[in-house]
């Protein structure tokens, strides 16, 4: 599950930046479809990987790591400080587009906080997979040989 996470936030990025795109290109509800049906795939995809962890652990697996324990709990850290309030902040802003948005979507008050809230679960899935794909260097692929 690590590999499938970590070439999943190799597509959800770039997604996520098309998305942003269509919305600027005013196509709203294929934005919305984007946005709703990646965050499903992703969510899927983090319960079947904590179920992982959960079950099979993962400390063991860093033990050709050319780092030590501190580093690489160090480095998991720091992509938790992202990984963890991403996914709330896109929840929010998903919740509220739902509610807030006519259907069909359209621009109207809300647009506004939508764009900003979006930008900020964009830069905070963008910070996510780069501390994920840097944990998951530092943890699983260095090694001492």
């Amino acid at each position: 599950m690590l590999d499938v996470v970590f070439l999943a936030m190799f597509l959800v990025v770039p997604v996520m930046f098309w998305s942003i795109r269509l919305a600027k290109q005013g196509k709203l509800a294929l934005h919305k479809k984007v946005q709703i049906n990646t965050a499903i795939v992703l969510l899927l995809a983090v319960i079947a990987f904590e179920v992982d962890m959960r079950l099979n652990g993962w400390i063991e697996y860093t033990h050709g790591s050319a780092y030590v324990k501190s580093t690489i709990m160090k480095f998991l850290f720091i992509h938790l400080t992202f990984a963890i309030p991403t996914p709330l902040l896109w929840i929010v802003v998903i919740v509220l587009g739902l509610k807030r948005f006519p259907k069909p979507p359209v621009p109207g008050t809300h647009s506004k906080l939508h764009k900003r809230l979006g930008w900020l679960a964009t830069i905070g899935m963008f910070m996510t997979s780069v501390t994920g794909w840097i944990f998951y260097y530092v943890a699983f692929i260095s090694s001492l040989v």
